[in-house]
């Protein structure tokens, strides 16, 4: 999706639904038409009985505030002191990090933006090469205002132009050498697109030939499990660096975590205190990510397992009600997470989820974007925890439905 507004939205959601801000009609509309299109579409979502694209973002203050508090009397000694400079409960997070993910040692970063600047920056002073090999929708390439260069004084060059993952064949032809492949972990632009075990550990070999070093951007690594079959150390062992995030898949509130030997954690925690990342309290973010380490992360196999359910009742749905194009990215879900296409304008899609919302009590879909052809727009869907009671007939059913609000405003 090319609309910046997406990502600033977008991600403040990642792993818990599409929560960009809906400005229904009227995606060019001053600010106060679009603040007020917001406010409506929050509403609908909070009066919603039913829900299938889980969004945690539009909960209020207060009833963060109140989980966060319920949680933690449970989950940590709260009468241990608070945080200072990355100390008590975010080294704990950080241990616990790097035993789930195999490594040495892991470090906290506020942003998973800057956690992998560090790293990448890191790699290319150990390597001596500062050019990166990765996806040209990789989150560096898309969302990061060219920081790599600008800041980082690194290159790239890019694995390949599909919208796929890139084979181990891509990556032995590259012309010209590069100190570090970086591999998205699922690639979230193209449609959160995982490769399968076997050509995953061929493109991490490829890489080795080129004697380069590996680094996996793992925002989402936490829900690849089910589709590769592996633990996530296994996972983990391939790469030499891994960030994860703690509020994509997890639903913390933010900040990341850049896991390798105990060396680069070294390094990279003086890089992060250069970046700004020393932080002096932290405790929020931290809690609320092991909150998510206990909670979400044992429930996001379900969360994947189910998300083919839903793909399958989706289907269904415009098949009967005889929408000429559209499309699920991936086919068949590899994640909890995957793209809807239809043959709409975006806005109009937009409103038709917000009215069927408010007429129906059900939320199916957040919001449409347009970034493709001319006339198609695409949406991203989450399946968590609020999706589960939803069988295929009845995601189905609430399609056919949204299709009638489609075409009674088209």
């Amino acid at each position: 999706m090319t609309d910046a507004r997406r990502e600033g939205a977008e991600d403040a959601g990642d792993g818990v639904g599409d929560v960009a801000d809906v400005a229904e009609g009227s995606l060019g509309a001053e600010p106060d038409a679009e603040e007020a299109a917001a406010r409506r579409r929050r509403a609908a979502w909070r009066a919603a009985e039913r829900i299938l694209n889980q969004n945690v973002v539009d909960r209020s203050l207060g009833e963060h505030l109140a989980d966060l508090a319920a949680w933690a009397e449970r989950g940590y000694d709260l009468d241990e002191p608070g945080d200072k400079y990355g100390d008590g409960v975010v080294a704990e997070l950080e241990r616990r990090v790097a035993e789930l993910l195999g490594k040495e040692a892991a470090a906290f970063f506020p942003s998973g933006t800057m956690a992998q600047q560090v790293a990448l920056r890191c790699w290319a002073g150990r390597t001596g090469n500062p050019v990166v090999a990765l996806h040209p929708e990789s989150h560096p390439e898309r969302w990061e205002g060219e920081a790599l260069s600008v800041v980082s004084g690194l290159r790239v060059v890019h694995t390949t132009t599909e919208a796929r993952q890139p084979t181990a064949d891509e990556v032995r032809e590259l012309p010209e050498p590069f100190g570090t492949l970086m591999v998205e972990l699922p690639l979230r632009d193209p449609g959160f697109l995982l490769p399968s075990w076997e050509e995953l550990t061929e493109l991490v070999e490829a890489a080795r030939e080129r004697e380069a070093v590996v680094h996996f951007d793992g925002a989402r690594l936490w829900e690849t499990t089910e589709h590769f079959g592996r633990p996530l150390a296994e996972i983990a062992d391939l790469a030499d660096s891994v960030y994860v995030s703690f509020y994509k898949s997890l639903g913390g509130f933010s900040g990341a975590a850049l896991a390798g030997d105990a060396s680069l954690v070294a390094e990279a925690r003086v890089w992060r205190h250069r970046y700004g990342g020393q932080v002096f309290r932290q405790f929020p973010q931290a809690l609320a990510a092991l909150a998510g380490l206990e909670r979400e992360l044992p429930r996001l196999p379900g969360y994947v397992a189910h998300a083919k359910v839903v793909a399958e009742g989706l289907r269904a749905g415009f098949a009967e009600a005889g929408v000429p194009w559209f499309r699920l990215v991936p086919e068949v879900p590899t994640t909890h997470q995957f793209h809807v296409w239809l043959p709409y304008a975006a806005d109009l899609l937009t409103e038709a989820a917000v009215r069927q919302a408010e007429s129906t009590r059900t939320a199916l879909f957040g919001r449409f974007f347009a970034d493709g052809p001319p006339g198609l727009a695409v949406t991203e869907l989450t399946v968590a925890s609020e999706a589960l009671s939803w069988s295929a007939d009845e995601v189905r059913r609430a399609v056919l439905d949204f299709v009638e609000e489609v075409r009674a405003l088209a």
